[in-house]
């Protein structure tokens, strides 16, 4: 018998989830501007999940939503949470309405200090828009003792990230140039955040849930025949991601 030409099978992708407490499309514009301009190409295009869950009593018009969302250049793909009502008003505006997977909810660390609070789950996608990047004047590197937990965000600006501990699945670890992680890397780490293609990701056990150059990304699936559980160098060669094994 011959293959079938079309099949339907269960994936996981990664998605960024906005966790939306107050609805004031003012706010929420202004916040995704601050976070696209935090890492140009970091965000470019990404599907993006909206919880709804504190919203329980608001009634919401989700097609203003999407356009502030569109406006960012994020793309809208549907909800979490909610009531019945408001589920039915997302499917009527044209929106999935994905379920709720405990396993997944980020909650901050009982000492987490802003900067390490919870941030959306992001999917890393190349810039297409060519822009001119004034070179930035690199100060000395960010130092972190301890193992950064899930949930976390840790961002380096205008520097080198230097992790003594490990990065937990779940935590974030971003930075304008380099990484050096000397512990596992079980999260994400993105590089050259603000467009260093020379920025580079070092650990000494790979176990990432993604890496990423200058918005060039890798999930774990692509790093698991490469040096999966080993130390491991991260870097980006004519555009393309490359794993050398450094053991």
């Amino acid at each position: 018998m011959s293959q079938a030409e079309f099949e339907l099978k269960g994936s996981l992708f990664t998605l960024s989830a906005l966790q939306m407490s107050e609805y004031d499309l003012n706010k929420l514009s202004n916040w995704l501007r601050a976070k696209v301009e935090q890492a140009p190409g970091f965000f470019y295009r990404a599907p993006l999940i909206v919880n709804i869950d504190a919203l329980a009593d608001v009634a919401i018009d989700f097609t203003a939503i999407k356009a502030v969302v569109e406006r960012h250049d994020f793309i809208f793909v549907g909800i979490s949470g909610g009531t019945n009502k408001q589920k039915q008003d997302a499917k009527a505006a044209g929106l999935a309405v994905i379920a709720n997977s405990q396993a997944k909810v980020q909650k901050q660390a009982p000492n987490a200090t802003p900067e390490q609070a919870p941030k959306v789950v992001e999917k890393i996608v190349e810039k297409t828009v060519e822009k001119v990047v004034e070179k930035a004047v690199f100060q000395p590197a960010k130092v972190l003792e301890q193992t950064i937990r899930s949930g976390q965000q840790i961002y380096a600006k205008n520097t080198d990230l230097i992790i003594k501990g490990a990065v937990s699945a779940g935590a974030e670890v971003i930075a304008d140039g380099n990484i050096h992680i000397y512990g596992t890397l079980r999260g994400r780490a993105i590089a050259g955040a603000q467009g260093d293609t020379s920025a580079r990701i070092y650990c000494s056990n790979m176990q990432a849930e993604l890496v990423s150059i200058n918005g060039n990304y890798w999930l774990s699936d692509s790093l698991q025949d490469k040096a999966w559980a080993q130390a491991a160098c991260v870097k980006l060669i004519d555009e393309q991601l490359t794993v050398e094994d450094l053991g």
